[in-house]
């Protein structure tokens, strides 16, 4: 299953309460020294937000290494560095069905599907301004990046948001709320758990 959506609309609260195993796509993220990160227009602020900030190759290695072996090695960054810190690994065993989430989850639905392990893609949305809120006291909790930073970012993403998620939408993500997630990702479960054959 992967899970996107804008940044702050809840899709990691939502995988921990859905009981699947996770895979963090957020990661994935190229570390802050990168030359090849793109930056906000007419600004030196590094776009987080962009796909190409973003190693989608190392993401769709691991999710197919998870489906075939039920286990992968993964970063782990850490977001207020903009750095990998270290590598873990993520072991589901034998569960038919795992959640990989993150912002740029959409981007991996057509290579999921060509490799087979797709079970649905979606997109959670809860209205900018519930987004803009939940992100900056988020982010601001856990020290992401600066106040400054963080308020230009949310006032950008906000203006952003339904372009991003027409965007995912367009990529093969279903927009749903939080409930119709829910209720997907539970029948997604009862179906693989018939099958027993692992996927996203």
């Amino acid at each position: 299953m992967l899970l996107c959506g804008p940044s702050g609309s809840g899709k990691s609260l939502l995988a921990a309460h859905s009981g699947l195993p996770v895979l963090r796509l957020d990661d994935f993220y190229k570390e802050g020294t990168d030359p090849t990160l793109p930056t906000v227009p007419l600004s030196s602020d590094i776009d987080w937000d962009h796909p190409a900030s973003w190693d989608a190759d190392a993401a769709v290695a691991a999710i197919g290494e998870l489906c075939r072996t039920g286990r992968t090695d993964v970063p782990v960054y850490d977001l207020s560095l903009s750095a990998r810190t270290g590598q873990e690994a993520v072991d589901i065993g034998r569960t038919p069905l795992f959640l990989a989430e993150g912002i740029f989850a959409a981007e991996l639905v057509d290579r999921c599907r060509e490799l087979g392990v797709l079970a649905d893609a979606l997109c959670l949305s809860r209205g900018p301004v519930t987004t803009f809120r939940r992100r900056f006291l988020r982010d601001l909790r856990e020290g992401r990046k600066s106040v400054p930073f963080l308020l230009r970012r949310g006032w950008r993403l906000m203006r952003q948001e339904r372009s991003v998620i027409a965007r995912q939408s367009a990529l093969g993500a279903h927009v749903c709320d939080r409930d119709e997630a829910m209720g997907r990702l539970a029948a997604a479960a009862a179906g693989r758990c018939a099958t027993s054959r692992t996927a996203a």
